[in-house]
C-alpha cells in the first residue's frame, strides 16, 4: 500500500503508476531550466502541489492527462501554449480546485501569470471561467485554433460505505488511530480505483 519516497515521505504506491504527463516549455527552454525545454508531471507532484490526493485532484489530472492527448496527438503537448475554460465560476464548488490542478500543468493562468519577456512566454489571458460548454473543461491549442472538451464524472466509482461514518467520527474528534488509518485507506483506494478505470470516469469530445 505504502511507499517510501526519499527519508519520509510516505504515500500510497500507486501515485507512482500513474501515466506521467509529458509537455515541451518553451520558457524553460529559454531559460536553461529543462533540456530543450521538456517537463514531466506526475500525480505525485500534482497531490505534492495541492497538499492532497482525492477524486476532484484526481480527475483534474485525467482530464488534463486524457485531454493534451487528445489536443495534440503525436506531438508533444507545448506548455503555455494551451487555453482551459472551465463551466463554473472560479469560487463555485470544487472549480478553483481543478483550474489550480490545470494550472501547474498547462501553465495557463487567469489574471495572475506570468507577463512574458518582450511578447513572448505569456501564461495569463489563457484562462477563462464561466464559459458555455457542456463539459468539465475545454482545452484549445493557441497556434492552431483546435481544442477538445472533456468530461469527468467519478459517480460510477463509489466510495465504501463506512468511509462517510469514519469521516463523521473523525470529524467529531472521537474516532480511534486505528478509524483514522482505516477512512484514509479507503479514501485513497476510491482514488485508486478511479484510476483503473478511466475509460469509465473520462470522455473526451
Amino acid at each position: 500500500m505504502l511507499n517510501l519516497f526519499g527519508a519520509n515521505m510516505i504515500y500510497p504506491e500507486f501515485f507512482d503508476r500513474v501515466e506521467k504527463i509529458r509537455l515541451q516549455d518553451p520558457l524553460s527552454d529559454f531559460l536553461g531550466t529543462f533540456k530543450d525545454g521538456i517537463v514531466e508531471f506526475s500525480y505525485l507532484d500534482i497531490v505534492k502541489a495541492s497538499g492532497h490526493s482525492c477524486p476532484t485532484v484526481a480527475g483534474a489530472y485525467l482530464v488534463c492527462l486524457e485531454g493534451l492527448k487528445a489536443l495534440y496527438n503525436n506531438e508533444i503537448a507545448k506548455r503555455g501554449d494551451i487555453h482551459v475554460s472551465f463551466p463554473d465560476d472560479s469560487e463555485e464548488g470544487v472549480q478553483g480546485v481543478i483550474a489550480n490542478v490545470a494550472t501547474h500543468i498547462t501553465g495557463a493562468t487567469e489574471k495572475y501569470g506570468f507577463k512574458g519577456i518582450a511578447g513572448n512566454f505569456v501564461r495569463r489571458s489563457l484562462m477563462e471561467f464561466n464559459v458555455e460548454i457542456n463539459s468539465s473543461v475545454k482545452f484549445r491549442r493557441v497556434d492552431t485554433g483546435k481544442s477538445v472538451e472533456v468530461i469527468y464524472d467519478p459517480s460510477s466509482i463509489p466510495g465504501d460505505p463506512q468511509q462517510m461514518v469514519l469521516m463523521q467520527k473523525i470529524l467529531k474528534k472521537i474516532a480511534t488511530n486505528d478509524e483514522k488509518i482505516a477512512f484514509g485507506v479507503m479514501w485513497q483506494n476510491r482514488v485508486k480505483n478511479i484510476f483503473d478505470n478511466i475509460d469509465k470516469v473520462i470522455k473526451v469530445i
